[in-house]
């Protein structure tokens, strides 16, 4: 039990957008937001992916995060985990994950079945579903290209948690198929040349990359962390 509750506190934590929009990280993360708008203004931008060079680089808490102050800010948002291999989506959100991403790509189950409501108004999410063997050709599907037609007809803004791109090719499918590119580096720990290498990558796969977001860095005063979006 106290296990179980440890692992509620975390979750919480991530979505500090939520519970403390107030605070330095969440007027962060709706810089950002604004940023990213900027970015839009010669071009509609209704999918994004995120992604990030590896594993523990906060990717995961950035997206949802970034998905709660876009749906605060009254956008009819939809978060989907297309991460198939280590998914969190449904951890961060205290969603269940028995019917997800995976069921509607093989057909078993009609989107809408698929789409869940959270306690945000405006933020649907999409969890993973049941792991596949087969995430890449999934993720390169005629069913997730129309899948991703059909929710960016409904949703203003949708958003795709990937893998690390430098670690397996689902980022890179995702990102020639959307439209636009986000890349999570953590301060301090993201080596620079892979950093250069993630961003090759995203270039090789036709993807719009919108910025960086430079993540666990901190300030010089307090002991507060930030997040900083740039070209």
């Amino acid at each position: 039990m106290a296990k179980k509750t440890q692992t509620n506190l975390q979750n919480k934590r991530k979505l500090i957008a939520k519970l403390e929009p107030k605070s330095p990280i969440s007027e962060q993360y709706r810089m950002i937001r604004t940023n990213i708008q900027f970015a839009s203004v010669d071009k509609d931008i209704r999918s994004i992916t995120i992604t990030s060079t590896g594993p523990g680089e906060g990717k995961s808490t950035t997206v949802a995060n970034l998905a709660v102050v876009f749906a605060q800010q009254g956008k009819k948002v939809l978060l989907i985990d297309t991460d198939l291999r280590k998914p969190t989506v449904h951890y961060t959100m205290q969603l269940p994950n028995t019917i997800g991403l995976t069921n509607v790509l093989t057909r078993q189950v009609p989107l809408k079945e698929a789409i869940r409501e959270t306690d945000v108004e405006g933020l649907y999410v999409i969890t993973s579903g049941p792991i596949p063997p087969n995430p890449a050709e999934l993720l390169a599907s005629n069913s997730m290209e129309q899948m991703i037609k059909e929710v960016t007809d409904v949703f203003e803004l949708v958003l795709f948690d990937t893998p690390p791109i430098l670690a397996v090719t689902d980022a890179q499918v995702l990102a020639s198929k959307t439209d636009g590119v986000l890349l999570v580096i953590s301060s301090g720990t993201t080596d620079r040349e892979e950093a250069k290498k993630a961003k090759s990558l995203i270039e090789a796969s036709k993807g719009n990359l919108l910025g960086a977001i430079l993540n666990n860095k901190k300030q010089d005063k307090g002991t507060h962390y930030y997040y900083y979006y740039g070209n």
